[in-house]
């Protein structure tokens, strides 16, 4: 099991890539394999380690990205015409290979609805990207890190936290006990999730349900969880997680140190908006 630490410095770094391969992942999400000769260092911690992708728009060559501005790379990008400069997208690292210099991310494929999920259903080899990812595998953005005395682990996710959930179950040690849950839009995307640890996963179709509309939150409330120490962790659309983490805080009696929360996206929100209010909350913080 891991321990709980100080969250390591941020240290990360610009990765140029191009497309290897795509192949579709269940139902909803399609596999792009990215290579170069960059990825090689790639030092990526696993688990629910993040990235941030840029993505050229269409009829572009290759992203629009201020690789050499240093510290300065945001601002610099912020800056630039939003019609030019790359698209930004936070994802989770499915896969690395640094061996053959090769890194999976999985998108969750809704047709042309977004520029990210566009860009995924028509990559082709040689397709060119860049990733801001980790230049040392103990990174923040790798923030699934259950103390040292957690009994159990209790995981809540949906199809777009679902490749962070994988990678998760994919590093627990053998033995750990854990209770997944993982809400998903189609049948076909259930699939085996390879584990060594002592896992009780239950897959929640919504079908024609709107998502967010309280299916994970109710199947976790309606659940009995194991004794002892637990440690939680949630990720998904944003509403469902801060109702999942009031109830396991609020009405199971969880420390909410011991729930690691996310919200990967939020209905009616772009990325753009949320990176934007999260800008103007760190400025309010500060001032």
């Amino acid at each position: 099991m891991g321990t709980a630490t100080v969250a390591p410095p941020l240290v990360y770094r610009f990765y140029r890539a191009r497309v290897r391969s795509t192949r579709r992942v269940g139902a909803s999400l399609i596999r792009v394999t990215l290579t170069g000769p960059e990825l090689a260092g790639f030092a990526g911690g696993g688990r629910d380690q993040s990235v941030s992708l840029f993505l050229p728009h269409p009829g572009q060559p290759e992203p629009v990205v201020p690789l050499d501005a240093g510290e300065d790379w945001y601002a610099q990008w912020r800056a630039t015409d939003p019609c030019v400069r790359a698209v930004m997208r936070s994802y989770t690292i499915s896969a690395q290979r640094p061996e053959v210099s090769e890194v999976d991310i999985d998108f969750v494929h809704h047709g042309d609805v977004g520029p990210a999920s566009r860009w995924a259903g028509r990559a082709r080899p040689g397709d060119a990207v860049v990733l801001l990812g980790p230049a040392t595998s103990d990174n923040r953005s790798v923030c699934f890190r259950p103390p040292s005395d957690t009994d159990h682990v209790l995981l809540a996710a949906d199809e777009t936290a679902l490749p962070a959930l994988a990678g998760i179950l994919a590093w627990l040690p053998a033995g750990t006990s854990v209770r997944a849950w993982v809400e998903v839009p189609d049948a076909g995307d259930i699939r085996r999730l390879p584990t060594a640890a002592d896992a009780e996963l239950r897959w929640l179709v919504r079908g024609s349900t709107p998502p967010g509309s309280g299916l994970l939150v109710e199947a976790v409330r309606a659940a009995r969880l194991p004794a002892g120490l637990p440690y939680a962790w949630i990720a998904g659309e944003s509403a469902t997680v801060r109702a999942l983490r009031r109830h396991l805080v609020a009405e199971r009696g969880l420390d909410r140190r011991r729930v690691t929360f996310a919200g990967y996206w939020r209905r009616g929100a772009s990325e753009e908006d949320l990176r934007a209010e999260a800008v103007t909350a760190d400025a309010a913080e500060l001032s």
